[in-house]
């Protein structure tokens, strides 16, 4: 009888372990939600439903890509920490999640998450109207620097933005005062150069795609990169570190995360599908063909790629007098 119960009750285990399993190798077996923080036709939204449809394929499974917008990013990024941590619900979060705490907006920051995969980044230009009289980035500096509070001013995105931030972070970097180019707030990169271009300011430090058509019209010149390396797009465009010397570096980027606390299992194996989505021809051609950086980072790489996004964007912001 003793050897029946025994018998019994390891069948049992050995059941329970292979359901365990079976339930651990299915992941998913449902629906995926992808949340995105920024609106329908974007940027983000673009770069997030081509990673979804390939995600697909290798997955086998429906990922659906939600858009949760509001709140100046907040409302997207909170909904994406909020979820439960069992891989169905993922999203892709922004550089806008090293600035929103800073601000006082959250507390989210990126610690909020547990790191996927980061796959686009697109750095800060220095852009100027085609008919500017600098040949290179080190002249508009000096002019800025002799200019005096105001002279210049700059646009692109709205105060506090990321391209606020990275031409502050840079006239900080070379000890010139950021109050010298005045701020002047924009609803995105396409009116802040249309506003250079008409003479309403002299700088915008946009990312080169948003800069391209009007770069290849003639219309527009660029400076510099702020990247450790050359533009794939502008190959030709300096780097600030080239021109200058200097290490300051800002771009705005784009990463998938999950809510902190994802299994490891889990956590490996959407890495590994994001991985091959990556380095597919789909993804590459589609993110060429708009002009969008492409960079890798792994989950630990991506959180320390952050962990300096965060402190980089807490020191600017408290420069320029817009952190709480």
């Amino acid at each position: 009888m003793r050897g029946f119960k025994a018998l019994v009750t390891s069948l049992v285990a050995g059941a329970a372990l292979l359901t365990a399993a079976g339930a651990q190798a299915a992941f998913p077996d449902r629906p995926i939600t992808m949340i995105v923080p920024w609106g329908a036709g974007g940027g983000t939204d673009a770069t997030a439903r081509i990673i979804a449809s390939l995600m697909e394929k290798e997955l086998k499974q429906p990922v659906n890509v939600v858009n949760r917008t509001g709140g100046s990013g907040v409302v997207g990024h909170s909904a994406i920490a909020q979820a439960p941590a069992d891989g169905y619900t993922i999203g892709m979060i922004t550089v806008e999640i090293a600035m929103m705490h800073w601000q006082g907006l959250t507390e989210l920051n990126p610690t909020s998450y547990t790191p996927i995969a980061l796959v686009n980044a697109d750095p800060a230009g220095v852009q100027v109207a085609a008919d500017a009289p600098y040949k290179n980035v080190k002249e508009l500096l000096a002019a800025v620097k002799a200019g005096g509070p105001g002279k210049f001013k700059a646009s692109g995105t709205g105060q506090g933005g990321i391209w606020h931030l990275a031409i502050a972070g840079l006239l900080k970097d070379q000890g010139i005062d950021p109050a010298n180019v005045a701020w002047v707030p924009s609803n995105g990169a396409a009116p802040g150069l249309q506003d250079m271009i008409a003479g309403g300011v002299q700088i915008a430090p946009v990312s080169l795609p948003e800069a391209r058509a009007l770069i290849e019209a003639g219309k527009v010149k660029s400076l510099a990169v702020m990247d450790a390396k050359p533009s794939a797009l502008f190959p030709k465009v300096p780097t600030l570190k080239s021109e200058t010397g200097s290490d300051w570096t800002m771009a705005a980027w784009r990463g998938i995360a999950a809510p902190k606390g994802l299994p490891k299992d889990v956590a490996d194996k959407l890495t590994a599908v994001v991985k091959k989505v990556y380095d597919s021809k789909e993804y590459q051609d589609f993110m060429a063909q708009r002009g969008f950086g492409i960079v890798w980072a792994g989950p630990a790489d991506y959180a320390k790629f952050m962990a300096k996004s965060d402190s980089d964007m807490g020191t600017v912001m408290k420069a320029v007098g817009i952190a709480k």
